[in-house]
C-alpha cells in the first residue's frame, strides 16, 4: 500500500537527473547481478531519463486536451513509462524488433450497432504487451487469449458505482482500512464465492501465500494483515481514491495485474480514437448508449493510476545510500 501523501509525478521527477538515473539504473543491475552494471547504466540513463520525461508529457496534455484525443495521449503515454520500467530488468532493450509493436490486435471495425464493451483485443505473440507482461510481472502465456472490454473494465475497482448504476451491481467490495497494513473484510463476500469460511480462508492463503495474514476478526469481519507494500495482492486491487484494498465481489476467471489492464483498454479506445473517428466523435456527442460513462470515467481514473503504478514500480529498487 502507499501513504495517503504519495505524489507519483514528485517521484517520477526525481529520475530527470542524469547521475540519479545512472545510479539508480546501476542499483537495478547490480541487484540482477550484471556483470556490466556501470557501462550499462551509463549506455541506458539518457533513454529512461527520456522516457520518463515523453511519458510525463503525454499524461500532463491528457488535462488539457479534450476527451477526443485522451485515449491517444494516455496510450502513449504508457507505453513510455513502460518501456522506462523495462529498462530497469532488461538492460538490452530493445534487442529485437519483435518487441516494438504493441502486442495486441482488435477486429476491424465496425460492425453496425457496434458498443465498446462488447469489443474484444487479442494477445499477439510479439510485441511490447507480452514483452513487459514477462519481464515486469512474470506473466507468461496469454498468446492468443482475448479479453472483452467489459470484462477489463470489470477489472478496475474504481469503475464498481458505474456498474452498480448501470447494471445494477457492484464489482468490488472496499476493505476497512484498520492499521497501516492491516485491513477488515465483510464476510458478505462469501455470498458471491460461493464458500464457507474455512474455504474462502484456504482459497486467500493458496492465492497469496506468506504475504498475507488471514483470521477471524468477529462474525461479521475477516482479517487480513500484509507483510508486503504491493498495490496488488491478487485477487485484491488498489482503490486509489479511496486510499484502500478492492475485493472482487465474485470469482473471476482470470487476474492480469492491472497496468496490464489499462494497456490493453487504451490500446482499443486508442485504435478507435485514430481509425474509427466518425464512430468516436459521434459517441462523444451524442452519448447513446452505456459505452460514453465508461470510457470517460475509465479514462479519468487512468490518467491518475498508471503514473501510480509506474512510480510504485521504479521506488522499489532502492537508491545506494
Amino acid at each position: 500500500m502507499i501513504e495517503n501523501h504519495f505524489d507519483p509525478f514528485q517521484i517520477l521527477n526525481y529520475f530527470q537527473s542524469a547521475s540519479t538515473s545512472q545510479k539508480y539504473l546501476y542499483q537495478c543491475y547490480k541487484s540482477l547481478n550484471r556483470e556490466q552494471a556501470t557501462s550499462l547504466s551509463f549506455h541506458n540513463c539518457t533513454r529512461f531519463m527520456h522516457f520518463i520525461e515523453h511519458g510525463i508529457s503525454y499524461f500532463q496534455q491528457v488535462r488539457q486536451s479534450p476527451v477526443s484525443l485522451q485515449p491517444i495521449l494516455l496510450f502513449y503515454g504508457t507505453i513510455q513509462f513502460i518501456k522506462a520500467c523495462l529498462l530497469t530488468v532488461d538492460p538490452y532493450y530493445p534487442e529485437n524488433t519483435s518487441v516494438l509493436a504493441h502486442g495486441l490486435s482488435t477486429r476491424k471495425r465496425k460492425k453496425q450497432n457496434y458498443q465498446f464493451l462488447d469489443d474484444e483485443v487479442k494477445i499477439q505473440k510479439n510485441g511490447l504487451f507480452m514483452h513487459f507482461a514477462n519481464k515486469l510481472f512474470h506473466v507468461k502465456q496469454l498468446e492468443g487469449e482475448k479479453f472483452v472490454m467489459k470484462h477489463l473494465l470489470l477489472e478496475v475497482p474504481e469503475l464498481s458505482n458505474a456498474f452498480r448504476f448501470l447494471f445494477g451491481k457492484n464489482s468490488f467490495i472496499l476493505l476497512e482500512k484498520k492499521q497501516h497494513q492491516s485491513f477488515l473484510l465483510t464476510k458478505n463476500i462469501l455470498n458471491g464465492f460461493h464458500m464457507t469460511e474455512t474455504r474462502f480462508i484456504d482459497y486467500l492463503n493458496s492465492k497469496i501465500r506468506e504475504e498475507m495474514n488471514i483470521e477471524q476478526h468477529d462474525d461479521h469481519y475477516f482479517q487480513l494483515t500484509f507483510q508486503g507494500n504491493k498495490l496488488e495482492y491478487p485477487p485484491m486491487r488498489y482503490h486509489f481514491e479511496n486510499q484502500t484494498l478492492a475485493f472482487p465481489i465474485e470469482k473471476r476467471n482470470f487476474f492480469l495485474p492491472e497496468l496490464m489492464v489499462h494497456y490493453a483498454l487504451l490500446y482499443n479506445l486508442s485504435m478507435i480514437a485514430r481509425y474509427e473517428t466518425e464512430w468516436w466523435l459521434e459517441l462523444i456527442k451524442t452519448n447513446p448508449n452505456e459505452d460514453y460513462p465508461f470510457i470517460t470515467q475509465f479514462m479519468s481514473v487512468s490518467s491518475h493510476k498508471v503514473p501510480i503504478f509506474i512510480a510504485h514500480y521504479l521506488q522499489q529498487w532502492p537508491m545506494e545510500k
